[in-house]
Order: structure tokens, then C-alpha cells, then sequence
């Protein structure tokens, strides 16, 4: 879609965004079956409670300041079943109409809930057509200890799931909190397949309601496809520009500035997300990233939060107006409805920011205080804070573990560079660790290893790491902008962070922070370790357009236990089905794949 009159349209938006808060379309048409961001979508329990109770607590004695999660996590014997179908539905999440990969008919997707140590088992269905295409679900920040195969990173960790057959994804809930499951095969969640997961576990914060998942996105209007061909045609721009922003899969959009010849059907005024303050109780929101490319900041008119967890780990709790997130990474917050009267209402923002190209950068949802009148428009002001050019996390001397883990002295040490460049072809793509990384979905690299043969094709760009049982990364980007670093299968130490070259410097080596997410600025260094567990674990860009771009490692850990890894069947069972497929049908595979 092209757009006339940015500025125009910019300056036209805000009134547009800020003065109605009527709906003009049905929850259906913006978001199909998801009630998330309407005032129908039930609050979140402490707990669920249909299963043992010891001491009280499905997770029993266990606490988020004197467990090691990593080494006591929970076996409840419970196990929580969910059925999705993947598939496309014409929806318009901010008034522009369009095909969108719906999970059970929904954009966002339904919620996955489950307590601490519960199994999780996900039958997916690939019913994609028109056209067909493969997919994959990664399940995001679990460890995959002994599973992983359930990773679900295609060509890595298994086959795509081909069209008009299903795969049943098992796996433990070995951590707690608030994360999410997304679409791993090419660019493909950022045409809608992802969805909130919570994780109920110990906590020592004290709230009275826990109001659930907060996505935060930006959003495309073109197919995930179309854009991914655009980017890696003959001299492409790296730069992909979204077209809007979105709070729980909601948003208005200026519909004057769609381009002249554009037929497709576009609604003002489409619908903004909504959310129900108790006045006075202190409310737990679980912020998300599900964004393509778009660094977040989050705030809410009038409110101080209070930080409480970052990604898979509780964190000793302080007190910010604002918070910072990169795509992927979630930050839990409490907040208390203290500001206004019972009828206040007052706006939530997340805008991206200047490091993130975009048309439209600001998104916006209300909140209500109990009595106030749910189709009024907020008149909050927004609070006064400067933008960091830098777009990287809250300085990690703030952000600390509640449980406290020095780091141990690393077995390896290796510095890995990101780079942009042009290939032969006049294509632009990332280099990570020297090697842009294309995937082969026929061949798995785990299922490889696991016959034994850990020799692999540079373009796979496998690192091996022998028996080392604590590695170090110094991540060196030699790029202008930033990068939010993903590492599967693991909860790393986030050592150091910061311009330049590192200096040596760790960040309180008592107890540094722990994330799987984490930001590394343009021109700037991170600094990250992990112990062992063995599995091939992805470790890339998770801006989605990067990673097509070859920006993505495949990390070996513990390869004499990767050989001994007993895969079930149905792993093998889908490589033949998508083997089959792919005789009789193109995989119009153009980018990394990842």
C-alpha cells in the first residue's frame, strides 16, 4: 500500500485517534474471534486451581526468590491441551482491510495458560491455502530442556508443517511468567499468527487484579511475502517501514492517507482496545513485544509502574513512568488506580520509537476508572519523556534477579559481528558471526546432528561448541541500528551492555541480569553467557526482517548429547509429509527462511 501526505495524515491522526472511542466495526471484522482488547476478555486468575494443591500451590514450596528454576523446577503431572488451526481470514485490525493468518479464527491468538511445571501439549494444524504454505510454532523463551525438537524452528529444529496435516507440540513449563508463541518459518508472524502465553508461578508482588496479556505490535498493511520480496530484490532497501502501530491487535488508521488506486476497503475510527481499572487495586499488566521490527515505548497517562519481572525472570521491583521494549521481550508491571476519581478514564500509549521506520508510530488504548463512561474519549496528557536515540533497555544496574546467580567463569569465549552488506547480486543482507544463514527445511540441523554427522554446510552457519559448559558471546554490531538479540533454549546472563567495544566490565557478577532477549545498540556491544543445555539453539535478530536477511547463528551445545537424543517419531513422521509435499509443490523459499 503506498501513502500520500505523511505529515498531513500524521498531523490529522491524533484528533482522529483521540476523539472517538466508539468502535465503527465489530470486534469480528477487526479481529475475527479474539475478544483481547475489549472489555468481554476475563481477567487473569493467580493461579488455576483444577489441579493438586500442595501447600497450597500447584508449584507447592517453591518461590521466586529462593528457588533456582533452572535446576528445582516443578512436576505437577498435569497437562493442559489446546487444539489451533492455522489459516487466512479477511480482517481489518485498524480499519484497513486484509488477509491476515488468523490462530482459530483470531488475531491475536487464543491464550495458552498453564501453572509452573504443567505439560503443554499444542496439536497446530496447518490449514493455510490460497496459497498454501508451510509453518511452524516457536514457543517462546521456554528452555526446551530434553525437548529440543518442540523448539519449533524449521529447518533447525524440525520440518515445516506442510499444508492440510497437523503436528502435536509437547514440552514442559519449566519457567513462569508472561511470553508468547509466534509463526518461525520465514517473515510469517508478522502477518498474525502469534498469541499470548502465561505461565502462573510464585510470586512476592502483591496485586488484586491481573488484568492479562498487553501486545504491543506494529503492523503492516502488505503480505508478509510481498514485503520479504520487496526487501531482497536486486539493490532492496533493508529498511521496511511499517504502516501502523497496535495495542492488543487494535488501532484507528488515517484512512486519507491510503494512495490514489488503492481500492482496498478502509474504515476510520476502526476500534481501539479497552481496558477496566478497579479504583484503588493494583492491577498486574503483562506487556508483550509482538512486533516486526518496532522497539516500544510504553506508558500510561498519570501512572508510575512498578517492574516486577523481565521476560522469564522476577527482578528485585522498581519504579519507572515508562518501559522500554524490544521486539520480543516482556516486562510484567503493577500499577495502581490511585490517580483519578471512580469516573476517570485515561489514555495508554506505546509509540515506537525514532530507531523503528515508520508511517504511523503512535498507538493508543483507554482506560477506564469502574464508573466511567466506556464510549468517552480519555483527556489524559501524556507524560513528558525524552526519547534515548540509543533505543536500548533500562540500564541493567537496575534491573536485578530476585534470585541471585553469579556468573560462572566462562569455557569459551566468542566475539560474533553483525554486519549488513550486498551480495553478488546487488542483494542486501545481514552477516552474522560472518556468514548470512540460509536454512534447509528438508533437513533439520538437529535431526542431522543427531545421526551423528556434525558437518554442515557454511550457509547453515552452525557453531559448535564441543563440551563447553558455560559460553561466553560478545556481540560486536557494526550496524547503525539496533538489534533485540534472541537465544533459544536458554535464560542467558546479560554481562554487559553499551557503546563500542566491551572493556571488560560485568555488570554486578554477583547477580546480573538473566533475559532471552535483549538489546544491542547500533555501533554498540552485548555481552552475554549461557550453561549448557544440550540442543541446536537459534540465536539471531528478532526483527523479523532481519532474520529473513540471513541475520541468524545455529548454536551446538553439547553435541555428544545431541547424538543421544531419543526424537520421537512424529518428528520424523512430518519431515516425510513435508518431503512429500515439497515433490509435487514450489517452496518459494526467497529469504533465509528462519
Amino acid at each position: 500500500m503506498g501513502v500520500i501526505g505523511i505529515v498531513k495524515g500524521l498531523a490529522n491522526f491524533a484528533a482522529l485517534a483521540l476523539s472517538n472511542t466508539k468502535p465503527a466495526l465489530p470486534q469480528k471484522r477487526t479481529n475475527g474471534a479474539s475478544l483481547l482488547g475489549t472489555l468481554l476478555f476475563p481477567l487473569i486468575p493467580f493461579m488455576l486451581t483444577n489441579n493438586p494443591l500442595p501447600d497450597g500451590y500447584p508449584w507447592g514450596k517453591l518461590t521466586d526468590s529462593g528457588t533456582n528454576p533452572y535446576v528445582e523446577n516443578p512436576h505437577t503431572g498435569v497437562t493442559r491441551y489446546y487444539d489451533f488451526t492455522i489459516s487466512r481470514g479477511l480482517i481489518a485490525p485498524d480499519g484497513y482491510e486484509r488477509e491476515v493468518l488468523l490462530v482459530n479464527g483470531a488475531f491475536p491468538g487464543p491464550l495458552i495458560e498453564a501453572n509452573w511445571g504443567d505439560m503443554i501439549v499444542v496439536n497446530v494444524r496447518n490449514n493455510i491455502t490460497n496459497p498454501e504454505d508451510g509453518t511452524a510454532i516457536h514457543w517462546h523463551g521456554f528452555l526446551q530442556t530434553e525437548t529440543p525438537w518442540e523448539d519449533g524452528a524449521p529447518g533447525i529444529s524440525q520440518c515445516p508443517i506442510p499444508p492440510g496435516t497437523s503436528y502435536r507440540y509437547e514440552f514442559l513449563a519449566s519457567l513462569y511468567g508472561s511470553t508468547w508463541y509466534h509463526a518461525h518459518y520465514s517473515a510469517q508472524y508478522a502477518g498474525g499468527i502469534v498469541g499470548p502465553m502465561v505461565i502462573h508461578g510464585p510470586t512476592q508482588a502483591k496485586y488484586d487484579v491481573d488484568l492479562g496479556p498487553i501486545l504491543l505490535s506494529d503492523w503492516y498493511h502488505k503480505e508478509y511475502h510481498d514485503i520479504v520480496e520487496e526487501m531482497l530484490k536486486p539493490n532492496g532497501s533493508p529498511r521496511v517501514v511499517s504502516d501502523n502501530n497496535l495495542i492488543n491487535g487494535k488501532m484507528n488508521f488515517d484512512c486519507s492517507t491510503v494512495a490514489p488506486g488503492d481500492k482496498t476497503p478502509c474504515t476510520n475510527n476502526a476500534g481501539i482496545s479497552k481496558f477496566r481499572f478497579q479504583t484503588g487495586k493494583t492491577h498486574r499488566l503483562r506487556l508483550v513485544n509482538t512486533g516486526g521490527d518496532g522497539v516500544q515505548r510504553f506508558t500510561i497517562d498519570g501512572h508510575t509502574f512498578t517492574v516486577i519481572a523481565e521476560d522469564f525472570t522476577p527482578v528485585k521491583p522498581y519504579k519507572t513512568n515508562m518501559v522500554i521494549l524490544g521486539v520480543g521481550q516482556r516486562t510484567d508491571v503493577l500499577v495502581t488506580a490511585n490517580v483519578g476519581k471512580p469516573d476517570s478514564a485515561f489514555w495508554m500509549r506505546s509509540n515506537l520509537t525514532n530507531c523503528s521506520p515508520n508511517r504511523q508510530p503512535n498507538a493508543v488504548a483507554a482506560v477506564y476508572y469502574d464508573k466511567a463512561d466506556t464510549d468517552k474519549a480519555p483527556t489524559s496528557q501524556a507524560w513528558n519523556i525524552p526519547e534515548d536515540p540509543s533505543c536500548t533497555n533500562e540500564d541493567l544496574a537496575k534491573t536485578e534477579p530476585l534470585y541471585p546467580m553469579a556468573v560462572p567463569k566462562p569455557t569459551y569465549t566468542q566475539t560474533m559481528e553483525i554486519e549488513l552488506f550486498k551480495n553478488a547480486s546487488d542483494v542486501t543482507l545481514w552477516k552474522f558471526n560472518g556468514v548470512s544463514m540460509r536454512t534447509h527445511y528438508n533437513e533439520p540441523v538437529l535431526l542431522v546432528a543427531n545421526e551423528g554427522n556434525f558437518t554442515f554446510p557454511r550457509e547453515w552457519n552452525v557453531v559448535n561448541y564441543y563440551s563447553n559448559s558455560s559460553v561466553r558471546i560478545i556481540v560486536r554490531n557494526r550496524s547503525a541500528g539496533p538489534h533485540p538479540m534472541h537465544l533459544h533454549g536458554h535464560n542467558p546472563y546479560i554481562l554487559h551492555e553499551g557503546p563500542g567495544d566491551w572493556d571488560g566490565t560485568i555488570t554486578r557478577p554477583s547477580n546480573p541480569h538473566r533475559r532471552d532477549v535483549h538489546i544491542v545498540r547500533g555501533n554498540g556491544h552485548l555481552v552475554m553467557q549461557f550453561d549448557g543445555n544440550p540442543g541446536i539453539w537459534s540465536f539471531h535478530c528478532h526483527i523479523v526482517w532481519h532474520a529473513s536477511g540471513g541475520f541468524l547463528a545455529n548454536l551446538v551445545v553439547e553435541p555428544k548429547k545431541v547424538d543421544w537424543l531419543r526424537i520421537p517419531r512424529d518428528v520424523e513422521r512430518n519431515c516425510k509429509a513435508w518431503d512429500w509435499w515439497t515433490r509435487f509443490n514450489v517452496v518459494p523459499q526467497i529469504d533465509s527462511g528462519a
